[in-house]
Parts: C-alpha cells; structure tokens; sequence
C-alpha cells in the first residue's frame, strides 16, 4: 500500500513539474513571437493606427513655404566626407551643379581626411569648392569635426560621395528648418539596383522603403527616430559632435539633438539615390558595422530609454531602434528550440503549426541563398533571404564592434 502511494505521490509530483515546464515554455514562446511580430510589423500598425485616429481628430499643422525672394533664403554648407573617391568626383560634382539652390547661397566642402588617391588633385579643378584636407585618417566623424571648424553657415547638410540629391533637395531642407522645432532634417534614402536580380541592392532596396515608410510615421507622430549619413542636415546653433570613435556617426548625431529637445524632420522630398551593394559579402560588410554601431549607439543613448523624462522618445527609440538591433535576433534564434520542446512535449496543433510555418520561412531563405549563389534570382525568396540575413549580421556586428570600438574608420562596400 505505501509502495502505492509512492508511485502515485511521485507520478503527481513528475506531472506536477512537467505542466509547470510546459506552462512556463509557453510564455516564453508567446513573449518570444511577441517581441518578433512587434518589431518588423506591431510597431508599424501601432504607429498607423495613432496617426489615422490624429488625422481624424487634430488640426492637421500649416507647413512653411520658403520665401519667394531667393535673397531671403539661409546659407547652407553642403560637406562631403570623402575618402579615395576620385572615381565618383566629376559625376557628384555634376549632379551638385544641377541642384536648384541659389550658388551664392551655397558653399560646397569636400572633407578628404586620410585620402591618398587623385581626389585633392580632381577637387582643386572646382572653383566652387572648399577643400579640407588632413593626411591622417582618423574616421568619418572625425572627418565631420574637422570640416565643421571651417564652416559658417548656420546650417550644414551633409552627404556621401556615392550619392545624387534630387535637384529640389537643398530647397526641401531649407523648408523643413524653417519648422522652429526642428534642429535636423534627414531626407530619404533610395537604393537602386544597376542591374535586374541584383539580390543585394534588391534586397536593401526594398528594406529601405519599409524603413522610409517608418521614419515618415515616426517624425509625424514626433521625430525621426535618427538621420541615415546619406543626406541629412542640422542647425548648427543645436549641433552636437558624435563621439569620434562612433560608427554610426550620422545617427548619433542627429539623435544628440534629439535628446536636447529638439526634432529630426523626415522629409521625401528630399532624397539621396545610391546604387545598393555589388553582391552579398559587400552587402554583409555594411550590416555588420551597422549593427556594431547600433549596439554601440544604444548603450551611449540608454538615457532616451527613460519615459519618465522623454516619454514619447523612449516609445519610439526602443521600438525602432533598440528592439531591433538587441532583443529581437535572440529571440528570434530562441523561439526554434523552445517551439521544438513544445511539439516534443505535445502542446498542440498551434506551436506544431507554427514549428512548420517557421521551417518553410528558413527554407525559403536558404533556398533564397542558394540560388544568389548560383547566380538565379526569385524576387519571392528575397524577403526571407534578406531578412534572416540582416539578423545574422547583427551577431557578426557584435564581434565586429569589439575589434572596433576605439576608431571609427570603416571599410567601404563597394557598390553595384
């Protein structure tokens, strides 16, 4: 009889722990999906949906018009931070030339810190330009610093060598700063691909429109969350230098403003175009230092994460940003074996559905991968293809930021 009440007590017992096993594995799970789903698509129909019940409900704000004398509008810096561009120099300074900005009004700076090619010697055929030069290469923001001690304009746009600004584009920035509030502008990214199948500037392209689609939303409901180095520009009177050692130089700086008070406008109509990566490896190169950087950026600008003292900053910095670049790729490598152990352990049709659901989105990526290597394209496999590539990437950006955290000088990815 005791033998009895033995086995029974220590069945119950092993059930017992079995039932909390799974339970527990079960939140896990749904926190786990939770956090993935909230990320890439909860954030987006979160912040459409604020903004559809503002539009229905607010006064929809008067945007500024520029002064119809051109006498009248600001002076503007537009720097180039270059290193060993002397293959892009005449096609950038062409499409400088085209842009509708009066040429008194404009000073054109080409920081070429570190640069030991023909660059200085191309530059020096522009009357036009300002050259600031330094033989040591000490990193773009760096570089930045040092073209701004030459500078006096009260605003400062900034760009890459590899990138054509639409002709209204420094018009467009001119019009967003006269928004009082707003101390940096950041216009928009679009990735071109030079050829058809090109899978990494497709890829990126089509991320970019998803992200341009966030960033519109983010600097309606608020501010941008952050300027991409591509094309943006700050007010001077508010500038904040980025740490030299910064990797992403571009959006520390603009979100130094941010966390002063003051706001990143996002425009499109003021766009930047570059051709996307070559191929994949130098697509890699690209997201690992951005990882890297948004690792690096995240603990610099942990305070933004307070909501008592920036209440709606934080909502948006953490669900854009931080989630992103930290969370959301180990959870998105934890939810596999924890959805194993849950169709091990016959939880049901639901996690068994998804285990399945998610084995064909890694199948499609890998299948995605296999065909970029043998040189086919299918536009169905970029999506899962690039996506789990860019969450790899964030791993290798945690390597890359440790050999890297003391200099910000980076290697370029050579473009399509």
């Amino acid at each position: 009889m005791q033998m009895l009440i033995f086995f029974c007590y220590f069945a119950s017992t092993n059930h017992r722990r079995a039932f909390i096993y799974m339970v527990t594995l079960k939140i896990l799970f749904w926190f786990l999906v939770a956090i993935i789903f909230y990320t890439y698509l909860g954030y987006g129909m979160l912040l459409y949906a604020i903004l559809c019940v503002r539009r229905l409900f607010g006064r929809k704000p008067q945007e500024p018009q520029l002064p119809a004398d051109d006498n009248e509008l600001p002076m503007m810096t537009l720097m180039i931070c270059a290193y060993n561009e002397q293959d892009i120099i005449e096609e950038k300074m062409q499409n400088i030339r085209s842009l509708d900005y009066p040429r008194e009004k404009l000073c054109i700076m080409w920081v070429t810190d570190g640069s030991n090619d023909r660059s200085n010697e191309l530059l020096s055929q522009y009357p036009e330009v300002t050259l600031v030069y330094s033989p040591e290469r000490r990193g773009k923001a760096a570089a930045m610093q040092h073209g701004l001690k030459e500078n006096k304009a009260p605003f400062v746009i900034f760009t890459d060598a590899n990138t054509m600004l639409n002709a209204n584009a420094i018009r467009e920035i001119a019009r967003q700063f006269m928004k009082p509030d707003v101390s940096c502008v950041s216009g928009e990214k679009r990735v071109i691909a030079r050829k058809e199948g090109q899978v990494a500037a497709e890829g990126e392209g089509m991320y970019w429109k998803y992200e341009s689609t966030l960033k519109r939303w983010d600097s309606e409901l608020y501010s941008a969350m952050g300027a991409a180095g591509e094309l943006f520009a700050v007010r001077m009177e508010h500038y904040r230098a980025a740490p030299s050692n910064a990797l992403l130089d571009d959006f520390m700086m603009s979100m130094l403003i941010l966390s002063d008070g003051h706001k990143i406008a996002y425009t499109s109509e003021a766009y930047a175009a570059e051709f996307g990566s070559a191929n994949m490896y130098e697509e890699s190169k690209r997201k690992r230092r951005i990882a890297a950087g948004g690792l690096q950026s995240i603990w610099w600008l942990r305070s933004l994460m307070n909501p008592f003292r920036y209440p709606l900053v934080s909502f948006q910095f953490i669900s854009h940003r931080v989630l992103r670049w930290s969370l959301t790729p180990f959870a998105m490598v934890a939810l596999i074996p924890v959805n194993v152990a849950l169709v091990a352990m016959g939880a049901g049709t639901v996690y068994t559905t998804v285990l399945i659901l998610q084995a064909l989105f890694h199948l499609s990526a890998f299948a995605g991968w296999l065909l970029e290597k043998s040189g086919h394209k299918n536009k169905l496999l970029y999506i899962p293809y690039y996506f789990v590539f860019m969450n790899i990437n964030v791993f290798r950006g945690i390597n890359y930021l440790r050999s890297h955290s003391h200099s910000g000088a980076w290697e370029k990815a050579k473009r399509g």
